[in-house]
């Protein structure tokens, strides 16, 4: 069964994060700078520390919301902007052509589903757990159309394999947010949902698999 989660965008926090120390965080940023720059969607290595690219022509897209960057509804790249803060994750925007087009989403690496749903902020979700430089990390996939997800909670999954498509753009498959897939990379098997936050120092807990994007 679907979970529909209504708690908030940017106030969602379930489970209590274990502590990182610099050198395991500073292994998995580094790792993730060398691996990103030779991992394709669709030439995925075995090695559990690679991630796969989720969308198809990934490094066009990333052109808005990087990693990390803070908005406010009026310094924001995309208007109109309803948060602030550190966004948490990268932004894969659409082209103007895939509006009205289906747009497939698969897992960037491989692991178990911890959880679909409906989250106030995004629509479609979902949450996957991955083992990445010999940590654990969840993965979520936002602002996906939830009735093109067939998988449920557990289901293994495996990097480059199709999760979803992304929801329509401006309605309640996105909640109201334009077509693009939001993917933030979180530390630890503590499942945050949240897409900002409102520090600098509170981003440490995510990672960019991706920063040559940026």
């Amino acid at each position: 069964m679907k979970i529909t989660i209504t708690l908030g965008f940017a106030v969602l926090l379930t489970g209590c994060a274990p502590s990182f120390d610099d050198t395991a965080r500073q292994a998995i940023r580094t790792v993730a700078s060398s691996s990103a720059q030779t991992v394709l969607s669709s030439s995925v290595s075995s090695e559990s520390s690679d991630f796969a690219y989720p969308i198809a022509r990934a490094q066009e897209r990333v052109t808005k919301k990087h990693f990390g960057i803070y908005v406010t509804p009026s310094s924001s790249p995309v208007s109109p902007e309803r948060f602030t803060g550190y966004h948490t994750g990268e932004d894969f925007e659409t082209f103007p052509d895939e509006q009205a087009t289906d747009v497939p989403i698969s897992a960037i690496c491989t692991g178990a589903v911890r959880s679909v749903g409906w989250v106030k902020g995004y629509g479609g979700v979902l949450i996957q757990q991955c083992a990445y430089v010999n940590q654990t990390v969840t993965v979520l996939y936002g602002h996906l159309n939830i009735d093109s997800v067939s998988l449920r909670k557990d289901v293994d999954l495996k990097a480059g394999e199709y999760i979803g498509m992304l929801g329509k753009g401006y309605s309640t498959q996105t909640n109201g947010e334009r077509k693009h897939l939001h993917l933030a990379v979180h530390e630890g098997a503590a499942l945050d949902f949240r897409g900002y936050v409102p520090t600098a120092k509170e981003l440490d807990p995510w990672i960019n698999p991706f920063p040559f994007n940026n």
